[in-house]
């Protein structure tokens, strides 16, 4: 096998894993139940993943601690909780994901500190180490007393010994790491006490050996403890992050203290470091959007396994099998951790093992489904996988009375619904007016840091082609055409670019023209309208040597942009890191060819420019339907062209919808 080192056994303390591929923690939103255990969906989903070969899985964070922060986070092994009810329903987790060979962590944390999230978390008093900023809300946060750092330690203990009994094989403990409570102990910009856990490395380490000590002590030496590990901060200022290849002073853990700090925490007794950079300072570095490289922490990886004798888990983009066969043998890191690619395909390690790479779904790195959900509605999911943490109740509907279904459009939500439909069985026939699939997947994915897009079309072609769905493409469907042999028809016909006339508008161009390449836009460029196209196609243009000034009615650039912060908040930040000039509360007035007027607080201003694109959003489709649905039985409108959103609601429209069929 071309990959088989990557399916070689490997260690992590005596816990020996089949292969070399773990589950990355992610947050386990809406995997709990009101009594701290996991529901049936939480249960769902581990097992899902471990059906799919992966080696390890480690849960997303647990806190041990029930008492100084409350009950923030959904699942506590803690005895002051439910201890009875925690491992009886964990205990149904690990004996169903043992039963695919799998091993399984639990990760438990100490805290959030000043990074408590308020949309999920509420505004309790936050607590950290020394009397700082929080992260998010505008109060200083309450230094910890000891006390309660002794607490905090003790239920380390508790938790881990209900780990133990609930049959979980290890513990990651969440973290030096991404800044959270136990980060901010070993980060001497967070940590300002005068007392043995403040001042020297050693002090400010000395909360995170008391943790791994007292795990040891209560589950004996042989019960490993992982440690998730952020080499470095990438914290220019507080709340300020630095951007890749910018030049900047580390404020918070630089390379050479992590180094040091990674030594120190092996000879305390951790027994791996699952690897990272960043902090909820520089939050896109922890989670990364599309616009970081793949593979970005493997650099960093790789100075940490030369310094320490334990293994060392890789995340960050790592869905590339050949990134991660090259990053094993390179010596990179031992074990490489898949977060997101499993919730866009669980069965991603089957699939690569049994020589069917071309089948596994992408992540497209939007966050929208992952991030932008836990931030803003505590619940985990995938944009491109609806089934995920929902694996029970969007589970393929058997079919029991076999139709003859028609789409008409190949765009994101067409391709979806025809694909559901056939995996399911029924007869389906796709109409495409263009050459390709994929829809807006293909303009979007123009970009170079939106390869993915242009992957997941690719795995829509593939996929209905294997299916052996019937499609038709370069063909246009109007109300002549007869569809008199089908049952039901969805109607996927995407949208329309919204356009207006500036006067001269010869060099006017939409922005899905410019991406594909049907227009130049000279080497100087006003793009109206600064939402998420209008911006990425900024960037876009600036790779290409082109002078951008971005022009937006609005009062500030991504208004309406990912809903994931890291997403937002990076893509905010390369704008002006990239010289892309940002014009705010303006409107665009007439263009001449060479000079654009705009208006703004009631003053015209002129810009010369060699062209100007419209990125001003989107119109839905759905003439066709309007004209053909009273004469056809069963009907569905799906995608844009019902109510135009994002890819993921394109695709859970469509799966909702074909799944019902």
């Amino acid at each position: 096998m071309e990959y088989s080192i990557l399916f070689e056994p490997v260690k992590i303390g005596k816990v020996e894993l089949k292969n070399r591929f773990s589950m990355a923690p992610m947050g386990p939103l809406g995997l709990s139940d009101s009594e701290g255990g996991w529901n049936e969906r939480g249960i769902d989903y581990y097992v899902r993943r471990a059906q799919g070969g992966t080696g390890l899985i480690i849960t997303g964070v647990t806190f041990s601690d029930c008492v100084v922060e409350k009950q923030s986070m959904p699942n506590c092994p803690n005895s002051t909780y439910n201890p009875v009810h925690f491992v009886r329903t964990s205990r149904e987790l690990t004996e169903r994901v043992h039963a695919y060979d799998a091993r399984i962590f639990l990760m438990m944390s100490a805290g959030f500190g000043r990074v408590t999230i308020p949309t999920n978390l509420g505004e309790f008093p936050p607590v950290a180490p020394s009397a700082i900023p929080h992260r998010w809300l505008d109060k200083t946060c309450r230094p910890l007393e000891k006390d309660e750092i002794r607490s905090i330690v003790k239920s380390f203990g508790d938790g881990a010994f209900n780990a133990k009994r609930a049959g979980f094989d290890g513990i990651e403990i969440h973290a030096v790491h991404e800044g959270y409570l136990l980060d901010q102990f070993a980060i001497s910009m967070f940590n300002q006490r005068t007392d043995e856990y403040g001042g020297s490395l050693e002090n400010r380490l000395r909360f995170a050996r008391e943790v791994v000590t007292e795990i040891k002590d209560r589950c004996g030496s042989d019960f490993p403890v992982s440690l998730r590990f952020s080499l470095k901060s990438m914290i220019k200022d507080w709340r300020i992050g630095a951007l890749p290849g910018e030049e900047f002073e580390e404020k918070g853990r630089d390379i050479a203290e992590g180094l040091e700090a990674a030594k120190l925490l092996v000879s305390y007794g951790y027994d791996a470091l699952d690897a990272d950079v960043g902090t909820y300072d520089s939050w896109w570095w922890n989670h990364p959007p599309m616009y970081q490289k793949k593979g970005l922490y493997r650099e960093y990886c790789n100075m940490i396994k030369k310094v320490v004798d334990v293994p060392v888990l890789c995340a960050g983009r790592m869905d590339d099998p050949d990134m991660a066969l090259s990053s094993i043998k390179n010596g990179d890191c031992d074990i490489i951790n898949l977060g997101r690619p499993l919730l866009a395909d669980p069965d991603y390690v089957r699939k690569l093992r049994s020589g069917h790479r071309s089948q596994i779904r992408p992540c497209i790195s939007c966050q929208e489904g992952c991030m932008g959900r836990i931030q803003e509605f505590s619940a985990i999911n995938c944009a491109v996988n609806p089934q995920t943490a929902r694996e029970r109740d969007f589970a393929y509907a058997p079919v029991l009375n076999r139709k003859n279904v028609l789409v008409i459009g190949g765009g994101v939500a067409g391709a979806e619904a025809a694909r559901v439909l056939k995996t399911r069985g029924h007869e389906v026939t796709l109409y495409e007016k263009s050459s390709r699939i994929g829809g807006n997947l293909i303009p979007g994915g123009a970009p170079s840091f939106k390869e993915d897009d242009i992957a997941l079309a690719t795995w829509y072609e593939r996929e209905l082609e294997r299916l052996k769905v019937d499609i038709h493409r370069n063909t246009t469907v109007d109300e002549s055409t007869d569809i008199s042999a089908f049952d039901v028809v969805i109607f996927a016909t995407g949208s329309r670019p919204k356009k207006f006339s500036l006067g001269n508008d010869e060099k006017v161009y939409l922005a899905e023209d410019v991406l594909l390449g049907r227009k130049d836009p000279g080497k100087s460029t006003v793009i109206i309208g600064a939402g998420l196209v209008g911006c990425e196609l900024a960037l876009h243009l600036r790779e290409k040597g082109v002078d951008v000034t971005l022009l937006e009615g609005l009062d500030r650039i991504l208004v309406n942009g990912p809903l994931c912060h890291a997403n937002k908040d990076m893509l905010e930040a390369l704008i002006p890191y990239n010289s892309i000039n940002t014009i705010v509360s303006a409107k665009a007035k007439s263009y001449d060819g060479k000079n654009l007027i705009y208006e703004k607080a009631g003053i015209e201003h002129t810009v010369c420019t060699d062209s100007v694109i419209l990125s001003v959003g989107y119109s839905e489709e759905n003439s066709l339907y309007r004209k053909m649905k009273d004469n056809i039985a069963e009907c569905y409108l799906v995608g844009d062209a019902r109510k135009v959103s994002n890819i993921m609601y394109a695709i859970w429209d469509a799966f909702e919808v074909a799944n019902s069929i």
